[in-house]
């Protein structure tokens, strides 16, 4: 997004005006790699995409698999799959290679959130949000149901069971008219309800057309139920080819093939962590690490360079943080309220650590994560106050 339609969005700010991130009219019009500013990396293996088709390093296995799942789909039945690995594996990656090879298919998407994780149904809200035209085609309990849930009416909340069935029923109206397509990044932070009710509907699919995709570090109890594809670093012909797309100076072999033992072959890490050493301070490696010890190796990383963001783009991140749907919209009603100009996206796209096309998206969660946590308490309650004031009460009651 340039300058100027940073600017143009800042002034829409006040005409209350929103846009969907997910399907609109259930058009089956998804964001993807295409909307994000070209400052991205050309080759994509830990989770982010460059401007235009994400292209994968090697994972033909798994890109096979999801090749299957989608026809399958097509041809009339219903697939789920949990995708499971450690942070920086290239779970993002993979389902966005996924969502580009489903523009035929109605795609509706939702990310867990960790710091939302005691809101009830939110996670489940931002997957059906732009299904809810279809809510008056349903039996009366199961609209009623999901109305609660969303905040759509008062009353008393209502038996799982039945928001289950009307979650699986409104998919199935959905996948009536087109495939319907399903993805949940982050699923380790799916609030409990959300998690319960997703598993629910996965468990119950046969032949709806409907396809439910989950990325998970961990699956978590809900889930362990569903078919799994356990991720790995990539082989190391493909790990040689991520490091050196990282570095701007040819490395010595030897050096090169211990940084990709030392990280696994995980691609994020080989991507990120030479980031701004020389070939002197990489002779020395990593060290051995355990995948706790290469997470925070890597959030290490990204927390150093958000010392290098100062002043209101800061201020900015920490709410596009604090924003769990990447409504870039609600993201600009809310930096208005804490006096944040519109040259801040501009500055703090520079930095690499986030891109705003239609939707608000993090290079990776791990950033997402290290910006919220770097922050104080007082800041992150301002950025929550700020969010809360510039909801729209009416499009979101249970914001």
């Amino acid at each position: 997004m340039s300058a100027r339609e940073v600017q143009i969005a800042a002034a829409r700010v006040g005409d209350g005006l929103r846009e969907s991130a997910a399907n609109v009219g259930g058009q089956g019009r998804t964001t993807g790699p295409n909307e994000w500013t070209a400052c991205w990396p050309k080759v994509v293996g830990g989770g982010w995409c460059s401007r235009g088709p994400t292209v994968l390093v090697g994972r033909r296995r798994e890109r096979r698999l999801l090749d299957r799942l989608l026809e399958a789909v097509r041809e009339g039945e219903s697939e789920t799959l949990v995708i499971v690995g450690e942070p920086g594996v290239g779970k993002t990656a993979l389902l966005e290679y996924l969502v580009e090879s489903a523009s035929d298919l109605t795609v509706v998407r939702a990310v867990g959130v960790e710091s939302e994780m005691e809101l009830a149904h939110g996670s489940l809200h931002q997957l059906c949000a732009p299904l809810l035209d279809r809510l008056e085609r349903l039996p009366p309990p199961q609209r009623g149901a999901l109305e609660t849930v969303f905040g759509l009416n008062g009353g008393i909340a209502p038996d799982r069971f039945l928001v289950g069935l009307g979650v699986l029923s409104l998919f199935s109206e959905v996948a009536e008219e087109r495939p319907l397509l399903c993805v949940v990044d982050d699923a380790q932070w799916l609030d409990q309800a959300s998690a319960l009710t997703l598993a629910f509907v996965a468990r119950r699919l046969l032949a709806e057309r409907v396809g439910v995709v989950f990325a998970a570090r961990e699956p978590g109890e809900e889930l362990d139920r569903i078919s799994q594809l356990e991720m790995q670093g990539v082989r190391n012909r493909d790990a040689r080819v991520l490091l050196t797309s990282a570095l701007q100076f040819k490395l010595d072999e030897r050096v090169r093939d211990r940084i990709i033992a030392e990280t696994r072959g995980n691609p994020l890490a080989l991507l990120e962590l030479p980031r701004g050493l020389t070939a002197t301070q990489l002779a020395g490696g990593f060290g051995l690490l355990g995948p706790q010890a290469l997470t925070g190796r890597i959030q290490e990383s990204f927390v150093q360079r958000l010392e290098q963001v100062g002043g209101d783009a800061r201020r900015l991140l920490l709410v596009a943080a604090a924003e769990p749907v990447g409504d870039p919209l609600l993201l600009w009603r809310a930096a208005a309220r804490l006096g944040i100009g519109p040259a801040a996206a501009e500055a703090m796209e520079a930095h690499g650590l986030v891109a705003i096309g239609e939707r608000v998206i993090f290079r990776h969660p791990l950033v997402r994560s290290a910006v919220y946590r770097s922050a104080s308490a007082g800041e992150r309650r301002a950025v929550h106050r700020a969010l809360a004031e510039a909801t729209d009460r009416e499009l979101d009651p249970d914001r």
